[in-house]
């Protein structure tokens, strides 16, 4: 079994970071650069930061933003939002990230991804995908901040996703998104069940067992969570302990790997 990985995730608007409810009323919780600086201290194993809005308009991604959020992010770097062309990619990989999530732009232009692989390596590349369950059973997947329903199924999407090149998805339930009740454990196992790439399970997570219980109930590889480290008390520190406690193979923080 691959060592389990917590991952923070910053939800980016324009000036700061946000929190929403299903992908919507988002909240203002504060600027970019100190949440990264206190989770460089807080035994995370990356983190994953995505502009919420860069889908709407044509600019390139913020990369002026990135190369000073970089330059004090001591761990792994996933960075989305507005990707739709390669050299946006080579920037932000230049900028500080060390990979970067596709989503929106996977579904018009799925080529992309074989070529961030082919150039960059499947380790550069995170598929992300955003779903709402359908009435009657499975899951539809969303594009544009889960404004448009794309009709692909999502194991399927998985799977294509995974022979273009992707090297992880990241799936997120748009219902349980924010809400802390729990991860669609169905979903992550839908999804894990369909590709043989890691998968990290996002939307939902309001406490250390629902870490757990993606992990052992659903094969989840990494777990991300963002209300849940912003509006508790509960800690990324806090979360290993318990998945290692519940006897799942976690990894050394990142800072200690590193100097050893």
């Amino acid at each position: 079994m691959l060592k389990v990985r917590v991952i923070p995730t910053l939800l980016w608007k324009q000036f700061g970071l946000v929190k929403g409810v299903g992908f919507d009323s988002w909240r203002r919780v504060g600027p970019v650069l100190p949440a990264i600086k206190v989770y460089n201290q807080r035994e995370v194993d990356e983190l994953v930061l995505v502009d919420i809005v860069a889908h709407l308009g044509d600019d390139d991604p913020d990369f002026e933003s990135i190369d000073e959020f970089g330059q004090d992010c001591f761990v792994p770097l996933t960075v989305g939002g507005g990707i739709t062309r390669m050299e946006q990619v080579q920037r932000l990989l230049r900028a500080g990230a060390d990979k970067v999530s596709l989503n929106t732009v996977t579904y018009s232009h799925p080529e992309l991804v074989s070529e961030i692989a082919k150039r960059h390596g499947v380790q550069c590349v995170v598929a992300s995908i955003d779903v709402r369950a359908q009435i009657g059973g499975g899951w539809t997947c969303f594009s544009h901040a889960g404004q448009q329903a794309t009709r692909r199924e999502v194991a399927a999407w998985a799977r294509e996703l995974e022979d273009r090149g992707a090297g992880e998805i990241l799936i997120t339930s748009i219902e349980r998104d924010g809400t802390m009740q729990g991860y669609d454990l169905a979903l992550i196992e839908t999804v894990v069940r369909a590709v043989n790439i890691p998968v990290i399970a996002s939307g939902g997570a309001g406490a250390y067992q629902h870490l757990v219980e993606a992990v052992t109930k659903a094969g989840a590889s990494a777990v991300a969570a963002a209300s849940m480290f912003h509006f508790t008390e509960q800690t990324p520190a806090g979360a290993k302990a318990a998945l290692a406690a519940a006897g799942i193979p976690m990894r050394d923080s990142f800072r200690e790997s590193a100097s050893t």
